[in-house]
């Protein structure tokens, strides 16, 4: 017969709430893979960081303008991605939590367009140089 020393004990409350506040606790393994998805998305960030930093700190033969406007577009991609991560991360959380269909992801397109452009920034700034 079960005592009232056998009841876990009580868990503060999790951050975020809207998140947390939901449904019920689901396999620990689709928590920590969401949890891996975030992870990958900030080395991406990081990644993306760490090139425009480095395009512009070198002496590349690149036409300094479209130089500095791929490293800025590299680097304001690096600086949203983690953002945008985290709400993809919540937003994935809750879906499991709730047992829904998880969200489409939504900042692929962010990521695309701004290796895309900085890129043909830089493509075009070899070729004029």
């Amino acid at each position: 017969m079960g005592t009232m020393d056998d009841a876990p004990p009580p868990r503060p409350p999790r951050f975020p709430r809207w998140v947390y506040g939901v449904g019920s606790e689901p396999d620990a393994r689709f928590s920590l893979a969401n949890e891996r998805t975030f992870l990958a998305w900030v080395r991406t960030s990081l990644a993306l960081l760490a090139s425009g930093v480095a395009l512009e700190a070198l002496d590349l033969p690149v036409e300094a303008g479209l130089r500095f406007a791929a490293a800025l577009v590299l680097v304001t991609v690096g600086v949203v991605a983690p953002v945008l991560a985290w709400v993809g991360w919540a937003r994935a959380e809750r879906a499991v939590r709730l047992r829904h269909p998880l969200p489409a992801p939504s900042s692929f397109g962010l990521l695309v367009v701004g290796v895309v452009l900085a890129g043909a920034l830089v493509l075009v700034g070899m070729v004029l140089a």
